[in-house]
């Protein structure tokens, strides 16, 4: 029993060690990778509230080329986006730099600081500059507000509302997120 136990571990390490560093590299930024797949895990990222708190910054800093991100007053809330990784649709700059097509699916726009919601359902779509940099893909534009899903928008908006303190703006929040909950 204890001979499998070892024999299982030792399994386990191996099969973290081979998957881990395939994982990594996956989304390395390497200028050797398609550079979509960077843009689509920058999105994916920001899709589930990776922009929400200044403290998750550096979760995104391997994906973009700008050092700080404004203080957004605004968050688009989208239900989904797509990165088009037709390369005969995008507008290839030079070797080493490309204008990626990406569409979202937005549902409406959150104003944080008065805790309104603007419903604005439309599609729209957004070139994303990628260039390589000391060897490595990188988002040089657009600096987008961040577009966050509704599901986890409504969650960030109870948490906040559940640490707020004072009550008017606390009921704000809570109409703000029935508002986000209902919109389609």
């Amino acid at each position: 029993m204890r001979q499998l136990s070892r024999w299982l571990q030792l399994g386990m390490v191996g099969l973290i060690g081979f998957v881990w560093p395939v994982m990594a590299s996956a989304f390395s930024g390497d200028i050797k990778n398609d550079p979509s797949q960077l843009v689509e895990k920058y999105l994916s990222l920001d899709k589930r509230g990776a922009r929400l708190e200044v403290s998750s910054h550096d979760v995104l800093t391997p994906f973009v080329s700008w050092n700080e991100e404004p203080a957004w007053g605004r968050i688009v809330v989208i239900s989904d986006f797509r990165v088009i990784e037709d390369v005969t649709q995008w507008e290839v700059l030079s070797s080493s730099e490309v204008l990626i097509p990406v569409t979202f699916t937005v549902i409406g726009t959150v104003y944080w600081e008065t805790a309104t919601f603007l419903p604005e359902s439309q599609i729209y779509l957004e070139f994303f500059h990628v260039k390589a940099i000391h060897e490595r893909w990188r988002i040089v534009a657009p600096q987008l507000p961040p577009h966050v899903g509704k599901s986890r928008l409504v969650n960030f908006i109870r948490l906040a509302q559940s640490q707020e303190v004072d009550e008017r703006r606390k009921k704000r929040l809570q109409s703000l997120q029935a508002q986000v909950k209902q919109a389609q």
